[in-house]
């Protein structure tokens, strides 16, 4: 398995795309908190609560990118029929492949630790509460597993990366906001649209950047990477058998 996470995360870094695409999600977080209109600074208190509501924007761009070619590119160049060779299981299989992008994202997300510390240093008065800010940061690292478990899944039924990323968007998206969206129909303003929320990701990801950590937001975000995964496996299985 960790053969595996390794390869991946050497041909990650093996090109310019890798770091680019890092880059970006940094560069992208930096200009929303600190330049453009409406930013941390003009707030007046210490808050990286805008970070954590953007961020997830960004992430569902990003993940996609890093884990599309997780499965795909094995398709394409033939080698999974040597992967599939080799003296390992479907779940080692998955797990390193799902590791390997999951640990590309949080090599992406520990820099943004600089806006704590930078917000933190800037206040004139109360800092940023570190027990909310950690809660926050769990919240980001389970909602990144859910679109890596969701991208790496997606990679795994095509040979073409550009389909696997842009139906992984999607999927993500859906995932995300559709509960949401759905919620908000006149017709379930009966007391079902609270319930058709907690369907989704969105409702549960706020609970855990408030700083309130349930079990059962935690719950809810492994149960779908497990789901994911599970998926994966069936789908690498299926395709060793042919």
């Amino acid at each position: 398995m960790w053969a595996i996470c390794k390869k991946e995360l050497g041909q990650f870094f093996s090109t310019l795309t890798g770091y680019i695409a890092i880059i970006v999600f940094l560069l992208l977080n930096g200009l929303v908190l600190f330049v453009f209109r409406n930013n941390i600074l003009d707030d007046g208190y210490a808050s990286l609560e805008r970070f954590y509501s953007f961020a997830p924007w960004v992430l569902i761009f990003l993940i996609p990118a890093i884990s599309m070619r997780s499965f795909s590119d094995e398709y394409r160049g033939g080698t999974f029929e040597i992967l599939r060779t080799r003296p390992l299981t479907g779940w080692q299989i998955v797990s390193g492949k799902f590791f390997g992008s999951l640990t590309v994202a949080l090599i992406a997300l520990i820099p943004t630790l600089v806006y704590f510390f930078t917000i933190n240093n800037l206040a004139a008065t109360t800092g940023i509460d570190a027990g909310a800010a950690a809660g926050s940061y769990l919240g980001l690292i389970l909602l990144i597993a859910v679109f890596t478990a969701v991208s790496v899944c997606i990679s795994s039924f095509t040979s073409n990366a550009i389909i696997a990323f842009i139906i992984s968007l999607v999927v993500c998206v859906l995932l995300y906001f559709g509960f949401t969206a759905i919620s908000q129909l006149p017709a379930l303003q009966n007391g079902a649209d609270y319930y058709i929320e907690m369907l989704g990701i969105d409702f549960h990801y706020q609970s855990i950047s408030r700083g309130v950590l349930d079990t059962r937001d935690v719950i809810y975000f492994l149960s779908l990477v497990v789901f994911f995964l599970l998926l994966t496996r069936q789908n690498i299985m299926r395709r060793q058998s042919e």
